[in-house]
């Protein structure tokens, strides 16, 4: 109503102006024969406007008179003299009354009458006003909480909004919060073989470096810093420090990251941050958590843990080896004891199985099967990536069905059922979540670096993002299971897994890599016959050559969408992302394929300059610094397109 009233008045202001405008000109020009006419328009205009007054005057009145009637003079004194700030709004939603309260304490001395509640409630605020009959409002630099109540009186509904005043204590909430400890842990990564065959005094000198990069981070923050052991640190600031530095991204990652060391290579830092824990016992607990999930990613990283999610920084480096023969070997014999006291053994790997997956499924099956246990391997092989390895394994074991479909292992699962997960460790990648969810002892084995929705019930939890494989860590176990527990065709197996993963040996290979090369090609491992585990049909060779043909490069990356639905479209969009990193200045690529449930498959690729796995996890999924996958929700081809630039830019921007 006060809008329509002021729009009348502006409009007869408007023309008033006309008017006495064309006065002028008229008198200007000596035209006295439209003198007359003018006047009686002005006359008419002016008329015009003390009408709007007088209706103005009038609806303002008819506010009191409203409201009046609904508050006698009683409840009126009572309400004005009442300690809470009131304010009362028509159907219309206009002010029609409020108490001197709200008139100091929330309007500062200004009136409102007749304007729409909407200058004080927000969108979100009148939702939950009409909803739940609450909301907190931020007004004129107050924080109040808000109660609403319908008043349904004999002339018109009402609504009555009560303001409480929460301004003195949010500040000293917020206070209370900024003053909150956070507990960093801070470790230099892969330490022993940076300072290996180093010098005493250059040892010192280098550590030197490193530590007052990380002293950096305390310097004005007035907490408390200690060295715990060798290469990890304790460090407790306040949480409005802790701020600060995250709006730097941890830029001591890259200052540590830069220090040189000649042929030892460059440091790294991993960094585990515990916030917002109920006291400080959690956040130590979060803390410890985050820096676990940062190792288990591969280093060169902050995680950020609080009472519901992880928050990562970094992860740009390659990961830095965190095995020794002495760690590898325990956990075989662990694994073997484990093996040694179950019923029964099932193996499984990730769906879609690929040669590194059942590659390691079935080398670990030959060597639990010598030491005398029923096992089988879980395994949907119409649906496996990996097709000509296992027609080759099932050849050598022609009268042992040792393949089994999700339902037949079902009814082999009893409470002393083992369960070893190879090449996966999240819930949502497995082959089968049934047959995971049923077994009670779970070991996991997995090179992938870690994501926040692991399998955290494990009784072994093997990971190690600096493998090459899974095929290479299983190979490493195996030596220490008893060298007669490898026989020929898991050397195959084994070896074709290891080249899949390291495109022939060329990605994340290390020592240890060729060293389990050697051990597998001493058992009779013939690199010729694990090529061949490669071989494609001609129709999936087509499908292939059409999709890297069909791609487009989008600044140092390509893009490219299989629009065939086919049996060949997962394999061959997957050799199409390995393809189209040999397009100069491609350094990633990500392919996309339908699947039967209309989730896009997304298979992404690099040589190691870009992290396709922080791409890969701004889309729900996973996996490795030079390949991982994702599985979404898209329409179309140019919203996959669309998709993939804004995952990109989000990972660039951590």
């Amino acid at each position: 109503m006060k809008r329509k009233i002021d729009f009348v008045k502006i409009l007869c202001f408007i023309i008033g102006l006309v008017v006495i405008g064309s006065v002028s000109v008229t008198v200007a020009f000596h035209s006295s024969s439209l003198i007359f006419d003018e006047m009686l328009i002005a006359v008419a205009v002016i008329i015009v406007a003390l009408g709007v007054i007088i209706v103005a005057r009038n609806h303002i009145r008819g506010y009191f008179l409203s409201a009046a009637k609904s508050i006698n003079s009683a409840d009126d004194a009572a309400l004005n003299e009442f300690s809470i700030a009131i304010m009362i709004a028509n159907s219309a939603d206009e002010v029609i009354w409020y108490n001197e309260k709200f008139r100091s304490g929330v309007l500062k001395g200004i009136d409102v009458f007749g304007n729409e509640s909407s200058f004080i409630f927000d969108d979100s605020a009148q939702i939950g006003l009409a909803e739940e009959g609450y909301a907190r409002v931020e007004y004129n630099e107050k924080v109040f909480n808000v109660y609403s109540l319908k008043s349904s009186e004999e002339y018109e509904e009402q609504t009555i909004y009560f303001f409480y005043d929460d301004t003195a204590f949010t500040k000293l909430k917020q206070k209370f919060d900024s003053s909150k400890l956070c507990v960093f842990f801070i470790h230099i990564d892969g330490l022993d073989v940076l300072m290996k065959n180093t010098p005493e005094s250059k040892k010192n000198e280098m550590i030197g470096q490193i530590e007052r990069k990380i002293e950096a981070i305390d310097k004005d923050s007035k907490g408390y810093m200690q060295k715990i052991s060798t290469d990890k640190y304790l460090l407790l600031i306040e949480k409005h420090i802790f701020e600060e530095i995250l709006k730097n991204k941890f830029e001591v990652l890259s200052n540590v990251r830069e220090l040189d060391f000649g042929d030892r290579g460059n440091a790294t830092l991993s960094i585990g941050v515990g916030v917002n824990g109920k006291n400080l016992s959690q956040s130590v607990e979060f803390a410890n958590n985050a820096l676990d999930m940062a190792l288990g990613r591969g280093g060169d990283q902050a995680v950020i843990k609080n009472d519901d999610n992880f928050e990562f920084f970094g992860g740009v480096a390659e990961s830095k080896p965190i095995n020794t023969a002495v760690r590898i070997r325990l956990v075989s014999q662990t694994l073997k004891k484990l093996v040694l006291s179950s019923e029964n053994v099932l193996i499984m790997g990730h769906a879609f199985s690929d040669m590194d997956s059942y590659g390691a499924a079935y080398g670990l099956f030959c060597a639990i099967k010598k030491l005398g246990k029923e096992v089988n391997i879980v395994c949907d092989y119409k649906k496996s990536l990996a097709g000509e390895l296992i027609r080759y394994t099932a050849r050598i074991q022609p009268n042992d069905d040792f393949i089994m479909s999700e339902r037949e292992a079902e009814s082999k699962i009893s409470n002393r059922t083992l369960l070893i997960i190879v090449d996966t460790h999240r819930v949502s990648s497995l082959e089968s979540k049934e047959v995971y969810q049923k077994c009670s002892d779970v070991v996991v084995i997995d090179h992938h670096r870690r994501t926040v929705d692991f399998i955290d019930n494990s009784i072994l939890f093997y990971h190690d993002p600096s493998s090459s494989s899974a095929c290479e860590m299983v190979t490493e176990l195996l030596r220490y299971f008893g060298a007669e527990m490898l026989e020929k065709s898991q050397a195959d197996a084994l070896l074709s897994g290891i080249m899949l993963d390291t495109k022939n040996f060329v990605l994340k290979t290390s020592a240890r890599t060729f060293e389990a090369l050697g051990f597998l090609r001493e058992k009779g491992a013939d690199p010729v016959l694990a090529k061949g585990f490669f071989a494609q049909t001609i129709d999936t060779y087509a499908l292939k050559s059409k999709i890297v043909s069909s791609a487009k490069t989008i600044k140092n990356y390509a893009v490219s969408f299989c629009e065939e639905k086919s049996e060949n479209a997962r394999l061959a969009s997957a050799q199409a992302a390995d393809e189209l990193l040999g397009i100069s200045g491609v350094e990633a690529s990500f392919v996309a394929m339908t699947q039967d449930d209309g989730k896009l498959n997304i298979s992404a690729r690099s040589y190691g300059k870009v992290n396709v796995q922080l791409v890969m996890e701004q889309l729900g999924g996973g996996g490795h610094q030079t390949m991982a996958a994702a599985q979404v929700e898209c329409e179309d081809k140019e919203s996959f397109y669309k998709l993939i630039a804004e995952a990109y830019a989000a990972a660039k921007a951590k």
